[in-house]
């Protein structure tokens, strides 16, 4: 043998490896392996002899394997659990409360944290670890791969499920969902609750993270969930325009994982089912604060100060050490928007919210994407993303419309459209013509207004009330409505003048009897 696998067979002798074990870890034949360390003075532990001492050994003689152990006594049924040295157990006092945590489905390191917070268990993870394995059995343990990252390289993200948390609307306990960032090299987590999801909240709850890590990653890793990604695709996927500025403003770029393959954010995948299994497993609260400060004392209090089982090191040390590397945070937060596709109409103008932006010409027909706030609407090239129009907010029912952007002639529509309204009717031709003469396009939708009163009213009664508009030099599209809607309306009844006479009447005596009275 090499001497690496030497020291290497030597080293686990020293930590009581059983020679079966040694042969299944290194490959080496038992007996080669036993060879080398009574060579080296080292006990062989035979098997089935973990945690039981050694005999005591001479002043000046070595050790070896050759007495013989005496026989374990089998333990009756009803008799104590106890643990490796045959003494009762520390954790049989506690053993309602670990099979209540058994029953709810949560793991040892859950049920050890508990005992310690609630009851004030003063044994070892390992004695719990133990007591539920006598319990429960031993489960098998899957191969994972190891992914090495550079401090501040990269970040995982994911949702899962979090607690059942009393919603204040319906005063019921639903479900919320629980968002994980971790970091790649310390495992430091940043978990976050809930009651919806969105594309805002998404990209919220990747803002919030950042801050309270106080920098951020270069890559963040995620799965193609509709909230990050709009197309998945591994080499060219369509990134949610919301989530993709927000990472451009912070520095970092989106790396989404190939589809049905959860293992590339294996980090967060144990994140997220550390959180569920562990603190959150079998618990309600009664409100969502509630549940963020309890997660929050978890994290703070036993996430952060264990030793994590892949790199050996405590999480709050290496987070440390990776903070410093993580990219700085911009002065200003991410300024959020709304987003969507618009048609452009034959007015030359787009749609949000009731108001009309107008585009540049060519634009009639086809569809741009938009972005809107409570200050600013944004036109973008559907291709290139490129800018095409920028308009200050309107309210419901008015226009902005640069002046590059009006026709300079009438186009052929609109020429059919006038036409049309002066077929139905002189006044209503005038009046449609006047609108399009002081307004310009955006006249078009009132003039469309106009006519589709006749479906209601009727021909003749739109043309009058054309004529009454023309009349009184009110030509809009407002004072046809009012005064359609007024015209249309029934008359009243005997029953609901002659309460009306009566009141009249009343109010004529005693404005005369005001009058009759003697000034003084």
């Amino acid at each position: 043998m090499s001497e690496e696998e030497q020291k290497q067979i030597l080293a686990l002798g020293q930590l009581g490896w059983s020679l079966r074990r040694i042969q299944k870890r290194t490959g080496i034949r038992r007996e080669t392996a036993a060879a080398y360390l009574k060579a080296a003075g080292i006990a062989v532990r035979p098997p089935g002899a973990w945690g039981k001492r050694a005999p005591a050994k001479p002043a000046n003689g070595v050790t070896t394997d050759s007495e013989p152990e005496p026989p374990a006594t089998p333990k009756p049924a009803n008799e104590v659990t106890t643990d490796s040295r045959g003494a009762a157990s520390v954790s049989e006092p506690y053993r309602e409360a670990i099979e209540q945590g058994l029953r709810q489905g949560r793991n040892a390191m859950s049920i050890w944290q508990e005992l310690v917070d609630r009851h004030g268990f003063p044994g070892s993870y390992e004695s719990v670890k133990r007591f539920v394995r006598k319990q429960r059995g031993i489960q098998p343990l899957e191969a994972r791969a190891v992914i090495v990252t550079a401090p501040g390289e990269e970040a995982q993200v994911d949702y899962g499920t979090g607690p059942l948390v009393r919603d204040p609307q319906t005063a019921k306990y639903r479900g919320t969902r629980l968002f994980v960032l971790t970091l790649g090299y310390s495992r430091k987590c940043v978990r976050l609750l809930s009651f919806h999801s969105s594309s805002r909240i998404w990209a919220e709850l990747h803002e919030t993270a950042f801050r309270r890590l106080g920098g951020v990653t270069k890559v963040i890793v995620l799965d193609n969930l509709g909230e990050g990604v709009l197309t998945p695709d591994i080499y060219d996927p369509a990134i949610n325009p919301l989530y993709g500025d927000l990472l451009r403003h912070y520095g970092a770029v989106a790396m989404p994982c190939r589809v049905r393959d959860p293992d590339r954010k294996g980090k967060v995948e144990s994140g997220v089912g550390h959180a569920k299994k562990t603190p959150l497993k079998g618990q309600r609260f009664e409100s969502l604060p509630e549940a963020q400060a309890y997660l929050d004392r978890w994290e703070e209090r036993w996430a952060d100060t264990r030793i994590h089982g892949t790199t050996k090191r405590q999480v709050a040390a290496m987070f440390a050490e990776e903070k410093p590397a993580l990219q700085p945070l911009p002065v200003e937060p991410f300024r959020y928007y709304q987003y969507g596709e618009r048609t452009v109409h034959p007015d030359g103008c787009v749609e949000v919210e009731a108001a009309y932006y107008s585009t540049p010409p060519g634009w009639i027909g086809r569809r741009v994407p938009v972005q809107w706030d409570g200050v600013r609407v944004r036109v973008l090239h559907p291709q290139t993303g490129q800018l095409l129009r920028e308009h200050l907010r309107q309210e419901r029912g008015r226009h902005r419309i640069q002046e590059e952007d009006r026709p300079k002639q009438t186009p052929p529509s609109t020429v059919q459209l006038l036409a049309r309204a002066g077929k139905q009717g002189a006044h209503i031709g005038a009046l449609c013509a006047g609108l399009h003469q002081r307004e310009g396009e955006p006249a078009l939708r009132r003039i469309l207004g106009i006519l589709s009163f006749q479906k209601k009213y009727g021909v003749a009664r739109v043309e009058e009330a054309c004529a009454a508009a023309l009349e009184l030099e009110s030509c809009n599209y407002r004072f046809v409505r009012r005064y359609l809607e007024r015209r249309s309306q029934p008359p009243l009844s005997l029953r609901q003048v002659d309460p009306l006479i009566r009141q009249l009447t009343l109010y004529r005596d005693l404005i005369e009897e005001k009058t009759k009275e003697p000034k003084p």
